[in-house]
């Protein structure tokens, strides 16, 4: 296994230097989460594309970025390459830059003549389309990767643009001229870089922010990153659900009470909070007693409360999941970020602003993902799951 140590620039500082703080964290998240509810807005959203590789080997792992609220990591364009700092997103598919650091254009650069335009919800980029050469890490080239370079972006402060890495599909419609653009790991398959169309995610809980403590294998999964068995799920057909990385899924607040029966909705590393339909989260809220923090707009809950507060269960693929008390609460030593007061506990469990029954009705974000490694398998058109030693950690 190749292994490049990659460090980024810290995403939070976007959080920190913004009056909203949480605020601007939970409408960010409740955006992305309309957007992603509606649907065909621009996009012609249908399944994942199978290109039929079943390989689990690992063929190059690199080490990403915790900014905080999301992961980042260095990608170089050109020859030679610049290196940005892009957003990783499995709830988008195209890569683009441009929204600080300028585009270069270097020996390896192509202006196609065609535009592009992604809507986020919570950010927009609007601009041009070049091939270029994207260096992922020392044994990761792309060769005529499409890129979106950015002449104007809203809503990526602290960032350089985004590496897209959800279903080829969610480029259809955003590029002109373009029936779809391939992700960088369809690419990376296709030209033989790796062996099977997969991308594994290790995120890590930390109570620091800026640290180089989460890993994107390309290729396979990570064995050495999980416990146990990794378990793989079909992905929903559940629309508009089904237009990402949808899964279908149960959640119950402790042993005995069902908050959310079996739906569909998301695994989506660009959402930072754990977000559930309304339903089910005022059964959350009413089962954990806790209120609503105005400074932050976050649930908060007392001493005592955390201390009575009991495990989310998440029954996926016929497998349950334990979301633990500790693993609810956002981390501690990080309250500032949120503009939140020392000492407080705020839960990251939020109202994903829509009722059950609307095709997507949770969105398990960078909060969850930090529990439990993730396999995105395009090519076999399935999630895979597994627990870690950092499931049951008590780091918040």
């Amino acid at each position: 296994m190749s292994h490049v140590v990659i460090r980024g620039i810290p995403f939070v500082t976007r959080l920190r230097a913004a009056k909203g703080g949480a605020k601007e964290l939970l409408e960010r998240d409740r955006a992305r989460a309309q957007k992603f509810l509606a649907g065909k807005s621009h996009h012609a959203f249908v399944a994942a594309k199978a290109k039929g590789a079943s390989s689990t080997s690992t063929d190059s792992s690199i080490d990403v970025t915790d900014s905080g609220v999301t992961y980042t990591m260095q990608v170089g364009v050109g020859t030679p390459a610049t290196d940005y700092t892009l957003l990783i997103d499995t709830g988008s598919s195209n890569t683009w830059v441009g929204a600080n650091l300028p585009y270069k254009p270097t020996s390896s650069s192509h202006d196609t003549g065609n535009t592009v335009n992604v809507s986020y919800g919570s950010g927009t980029m609007s601009g041009k389309e070049y091939t270029d050469t994207v260096t992922l890490g020392s044994s990761l080239v792309i060769q005529n990767q499409g890129i979106g370079v950015a002449s104007s972006a809203q809503g990526f402060e602290g960032v350089d643009g985004i590496l897209g890495v959800g279903p080829v599909d969610l480029t259809q419609g955003t590029v002109s001229n373009t029936p779809d653009v391939p992700t960088v790991t369809d690419n990376l398959y296709a030209q033989g870089t790796i062996s099977s169309n997969l991308l594994g995610i290790s995120y890590e809980p930390s109570s620091t922010s800026d640290v180089a403590n989460g890993e994107l294998t390309f290729g396979g999964t990570d064995s050495t990153k999980y416990t146990g068995t990794l378990n793989t799920i079909p992905l929903t057909t559940t629309s508009p659900a089904s237009a990402y990385w949808g899964i279908n899924q149960s959640v119950s607040y402790g042993t005995s009470q069902t908050i959310l029966n079996t739906t569909a909705g998301i695994v989506d590393t660009g959402t930072t909070l754990l977000l559930l339909a309304t339903e089910a989260f005022q059964a959350y809220q009413k089962a954990t007693g806790a209120v609503a923090d105005p400074t932050t707009g976050l649930l908060t809950i007392t001493q005592q409360q955390y201390a009575n507060l009991k495990s989310l269960y998440f029954k996926i693929g016929g497998v349950t999941y334990d979301f633990t008390p500790n693993a609810q609460i956002w981390p501690r030593n990080l309250n500032s970020t949120l503009g939140g007061n020392e000492g407080q506990i705020y839960l990251i469990v939020s109202d994903l602003g829509s009722s059950v029954g609307s095709g997507l009705d949770f969105i398990n974000g960078f909060g969850w993902i930090q529990r439990f490694y993730t396999a995105f398998d395009t090519g076999n058109k399935q999630l895979g799951l597994a627990t870690t030693e950092y499931t049951n950690a008590d780091t918040n």
